[in-house]
């Protein structure tokens, strides 16, 4: 089992990855919040309660995309397009890992993080 100390090194080192990098979230396969992090200086967008509505809605979704894994393959990640954020889900054997980044971020700066968030939780359970 990770402890909550491994999970505070993985959140921190993702936030550090980029100055657009909002929000980091691990989020148990059961839709459970284990660690999240906000940067300082930037203001949520979601009340908290709406915040854990969406992370429970990430497992939801985890659940209907496996469905197709074996057919189609296992999803890398998931990027999603708002007018105010870009949300980034990406998946872990028994955690998914949900990042918000800033909208005007590149292409390449966040496929960059990604592949960066992909080493880093490489050995994530």
């Amino acid at each position: 089992m990770v402890e909550t100390k491994d999970l505070d090194l993985i959140i921190k080192k993702i936030g550090k990855l980029h100055k657009m990098i909002r929000f980091v979230a691990i989020i148990s396969k059961n839709g459970k919040i284990l660690k999240t992090e906000m940067r300082d200086e930037v203001p949520s967008l979601l009340k908290n309660k709406n915040e854990e509505k969406f992370c429970q809605d990430v497992t939801v979704r985890r659940k209907m995309r496996e469905e197709f894994d074996k057919t189609l393959g296992k999803v890398r990640f998931v990027n999603v397009e708002r007018e105010n954020i870009s949300q980034i889900v990406m998946y872990a054997k028994k955690k998914s890992l949900f990042v918000t980044v800033e909208p005007e971020i590149s292409i390449n700066d966040k496929t960059k993080i990604i592949s960066q968030i992909k080493k880093i939780t490489a050995n994530l359970k």
